[in-house]
């Protein structure tokens, strides 16, 4: 068996996210994007996850890793929707191919902030998610 791999978890986060009628982005946003009142987005930011072992057998197939979903509006209320938005797309368990997933487990978050720092300021509420897969 090889390693399982961070990028298929992601996508199949992505692929929820976007399923559910919202704008993603991986890292980052594009330069000169700016959230409107007709669009609001989620940023990904993954870690790479690690394998872990599935047996004293040290076969390290399973997988665990933490992707933090920042939830950006121009209002407070607008990145509060975007994030009840986000947490139902990911109340159920993510298809990866080759592998079998639990529901995305929530970690915890931070209070909406607002970021002056952007023209139009905006507003955001990042929350941390757990994916673990194991082959299937």
């Amino acid at each position: 068996m090889t390693a399982p791999a961070v990028l298929p978890h992601v996508d199949a986060v992505m692929t929820a996210l976007t399923g559910a009628g919202l704008t993603v982005y991986l890292g980052g946003v594009p330069s000169g994007v700016s959230p409107t009142p007709a669009a609001p987005y989620v940023v990904l930011y993954p870690d790479p996850g690690r394998a872990e072992t599935a047996s004293l057998a040290d076969d390290r197939v399973n997988f665990s890793g933490v992707v933090q979903l920042t939830c950006v509006g121009l209002t407070a209320e607008q990145a509060m929707s975007v994030s009840d938005r986000a947490m139902a797309a990911l109340s159920v368990v993510l298809t990866v191919a080759g592998r079998a997933s639990w529901r995305p487990e929530s970690l915890d978050g931070q209070p909406v902030q607002r970021d002056d720092d952007v023209v139009p300021p905006c507003f955001y509420a990042p929350s941390r998610y757990r994916l673990r897969s194991i082959p299937s």
